[in-house]
């Protein structure tokens, strides 16, 4: 499995989707601290680290080591998350992944987050439900 590091804001499903991924038990638990699954292969990053510019530096020490950047944007967050060319602090490859899919009928919500996300950095976007699981075999196959 690839290294990844997951980026978003608080409550957009960074933990949730690490979980599916790993087919463990769904549960929300409020990540305080940078998390790591799977043998050191995923990392779950607490939302503050992208809601506060002065933890920018915690983000990009904790993705040194990392094969792919996950940016999250949830489909029903209507703020904008990160700043344009947020991702360039990165080395590396960067993925979109747009979450809480199940959450919207609205078709300009999710090309609003898929803005957001090519507009930071991101080459691709995926659209996912943790909650449905759909979207989560694209990730598996970018992790493989």
């Amino acid at each position: 499995m690839k290294k990844a590091i997951f980026i978003g804001s608080v409550g957009c499903g960074k933990t949730t989707l690490c979980q599916r991924i790993l087919n463990e038990t769904v549960k929300y638990e409020k990540t305080q601290a940078v998390q790591f699954y799977a043998e050191n292969s995923l990392i779950d990053t607490p939302g503050e680290f992208t809601d506060n510019r002065r933890l920018y530096s915690a983000l990009s020490v904790s993705a040194s080591d990392v094969d792919v950047v996950f940016l999250l944007q949830s489909a029903t967050e209507t703020r904008q998350t990160f700043a344009p060319g947020f991702g360039s602090m990165f080395s590396k490859p960067i993925i979109g992944i747009v979450t809480k899919i199940d959450l919207v009928d609205d078709q300009e919500k999710l090309d609003y987050a898929r803005k957001q996300l090519v507009t930071s950095g991101a080459s691709d976007v995926l659209f996912v439900s943790s909650k449905e699981n759909r979207g989560i075999d694209q990730v598996k196959k970018i992790l493989e």
